[in-house]
């Protein structure tokens, strides 16, 4: 056998499941009763087996040139065995590469481009999202409070969780940068009387929480923008501010700007939450093995990571104080799963949605893309903080204590349901 074909059979048996793989002239390895069934099409694609390079493999069934049979459950259980390391070891640059990268990420990161880059994203179809995530549509991360908890239940308690975290109260302004399909900026509204307003670069979404705004009669007090949060005007600044899975896009270079302007956003005293996937690896912006090269490709064009200590780093150099911070990535891995198993449940309905070849690409990427995060989060090469912040205090230890509706958070136990 050649040396090309022996490192398959390796990787093969590596596998927790029993997987077959069939070559184009129609030869199988593995095993004769298999879990899950890769036919290669290409000879190209049997290098990536080999090698381990998931991410490359991924775009060999987005593109055609492999079929896969089986569970994405299963399938993710063996591709994580075919890895030698780490993909936050993989992913690893040098010094000078990673200077380099973020002069490169500052050029890149402009009005115009984002603008394409969220729209990319999030404007495939309000219809496909609508067959996988919960009824409110809140697509990031929800807050699981027991093993019983449903992904709508979840997703309610993560909105309260961040409306609890900025101590939100009657009458305040809040500011929602990056609102998705709008579930924080109405939750807020609805549940603490607040006036609300919500910004996005997605064309999709605007249109679709105007329309949520008019039919629940919140227009006045509740509004959704189509703008970048660089272009707000801060002559009025806000009361409390969230950020919800969105300074992802924002770039390491321009990271300290961004909570620099956060900060101008916000009133002083007042609390600001950025709740965002965090690199697993201190020196790396994206997975090895391939995997963020697939994302960039086929998901997130533009998007860049950083470690929770640059995150904290950033907010400090921004002007702003980090006064918690909470790690909730294996809320992460189950969320991604409810979405993974969803989907799979309404692939026929997918195709209905999103029909033809095109369609048929960005199914097979979706399918990749929730499965292969879930995987992700489970192995901790990826994580998920909320970072609450404040202004920097002005007052004495003893005047923000005292009296109690100070917002400084001197204890947690208000951010928990008794």
């Amino acid at each position: 056998m050649n040396p090309l074909l022996s490192s398959v059979e390796k990787q093969l048996a590596k596998s927790p499941v029993a997987v077959r793989v069939t070559l184009p002239d129609g030869t199988t390895l593995g095993s004769p009763s298999p879990t899950i069934a890769i036919h290669f099409k290409a000879k190209s694609a049997i290098a990536h087996l080999a090698t381990g390079n998931i991410g490359a493999l991924g775009s060999d069934y987005v593109e055609g040139r492999i079929e896969l049979k089986g569970t994405m459950r299963d399938l993710m259980a063996a591709a994580s065995s075919v890895l030698d390391d780490s993909p936050t070891d993989g992913a690893t640059t040098r010094w000078w590469a990673r200077g380099l990268k973020a002069l490169t990420s500052f050029f890149y990161h402009t009005l115009a481009r984002d603008a394409r880059q969220i729209q990319f994203h999030y404007d495939l179809s309000d219809e496909f999202y609508g067959l996988w995530l919960d009824p409110r549509r809140v697509y990031s991360c929800a807050y699981y409070p027991t093993p019983e908890t449903t992904l709508a239940q979840a997703q309610e308690a993560k909105l309260d969780h961040i409306c609890r975290k900025l101590r939100l109260r009657s009458g305040e302004r809040f500011l929602d940068i990056g609102a998705g399909w709008g579930g924080l900026l109405l939750w807020a509204a609805e549940h603490y009387d607040i006036d609300a307003t919500g910004i996005t670069l997605s064309r999709n979404q605007h249109a679709y929480v105007n329309r949520l705004i008019e039919a629940r009669g919140l227009q006045g007090r509740v509004r959704m923008q189509l703008q970048d949060y660089r272009e707000l005007d801060a002559s009025r600044p806000w009361d409390k501010i969230a950020s919800v899975g969105m300074f992802e896009h924002v770039g390491q270079a321009r990271m300290t700007g961004y909570f620099e302007r956060v900060r101008t956003l916000l009133r002083p005293g007042g609390l600001a939450m950025n709740h965002g996937i965090t690199a697993g690896g201190v020196n790396n912006t994206q997975l090895g093995a391939g995997m963020g090269d697939f994302i960039e490709k086929y998901i997130f064009p533009g998007g860049e990571l950083v470690h929770v200590s640059q995150v904290l780093r950033s907010v400090t150099e921004g002007g702003l104080e980090a006064v918690d911070v909470e790690n909730l990535r294996p809320h992460y891995a189950r969320t991604l799963w409810a979405w993974s198993d969803a989907l799979e449940n309404r692939l026929e309905e997918a195709h209905r949605i999103l029909p033809g070849p095109e369609g048929e690409k960005a199914i097979r990427a979706y399918r990749l893309y929730l499965a292969g995060c879930a995987m992700s989060f489970e192995h901790g090469w990826i994580s998920l903080h909320q970072v609450l912040c404040q202004t920097l205090p002005q007052g004495t230890a003893t005047e923000l204590d005292y009296p109690v509706d100070r917002e400084f958070p001197f204890r947690r136990d208000y951010m928990y349901v008794r």
